[in-house]
């Protein structure tokens, strides 16, 4: 599967766990294609955003009903900055650095499908990706601006957290699952250059967060986890 696949299951396995709920996952080459919109789900807590089905199974679970209205304003608000620049850096890196893209987003994206069909999926992604690029206006970034952004979110997460065992003190809130699956596919998916995990390790509050997540929710369910997701980023934290 794509790094992509890779941070949405982490998001969604985490925020899972972290509800007590149990979960099988079923890999499927096709699931980009199986929304209506085109897109995976994603976690949140103020806009019904995700697939109906999933909507229903989570119904009366939430894992922020502790936070006052404050509170939740600004999980809101740190949620929306990862989605905007961590995921917006991730893709930038995957789909519009050419290294990265022929030495390893093509051949992974591609990989479920016979060719051509391989090839001509992956360049229809690509060109989807950097359209988006274009139209937010990162497509004109250097990788050092890309990292930059990335830097300036991570130590905004990082004063946020500060020594807190999560976001929201002693329990953990939907912006700990959506955080926790960035920060791990950046640690542990390879990628042409280390740049980018290396950027992230700086913030010790950050990877002990991460580190923190991965032996109170994935230690022990590795059975849970499909080989083909461990296969492509899989060096544990807690080795490290």
């Amino acid at each position: 599967p794509s790094a992509m696949y890779v941070m949405l299951f982490f998001c969604f396995q985490a925020f899972l766990q972290m509800c007590s709920l149990p979960v099988q996952v079923v890999c499927r080459a096709n699931a980009e294609y199986m929304s209506p919109s085109g897109k995976f789900g994603r976690i949140s807590v103020v806009s019904p955003v995700l697939p109906l089905v999933l909507e229903r199974i989570l119904c009366g679970h939430s894992l922020s009903d502790g936070l006052d209205e404050v509170q939740k304003a600004e999980m809101k608000a740190y949620m929306e900055l990862v989605n905007n620049m961590l995921l917006t850096a991730e893709l930038y890196l995957q789909w519009c650095d050419d290294a990265t893209v022929e030495e390893i987003t093509h051949p992974r994206y591609g990989s479920p499908y016979p060719w051509p069909l391989n090839r001509i999926l992956a360049y229809q992604k690509q060109w989807e990706v950097r359209r988006k690029m274009k139209a937010i206006g990162w497509a004109g970034k250097s990788l050092d601006q890309v990292f930059e952004d990335v830097d300036q979110c991570c130590q905004a997460l990082s004063q946020r957290l500060g020594t807190q065992p999560y976001f929201f003190n002693k329990k953990p809130t939907e912006l700990d699952a959506l955080v926790f699956g960035h920060l791990f596919t950046i640690l542990t998916t390879e990628l042409s250059s280390d740049e980018l995990s290396e950027r992230v390790k700086t913030y010790s509050n950050l990877l002990a967060f991460c580190r923190r997540i991965e032996q109170n929710y994935f230690e022990g369910h590795a059975k849970d986890i499909p080989a083909s997701v461990t296969s492509r980023s899989s060096r544990s934290l807690l080795m490290s």
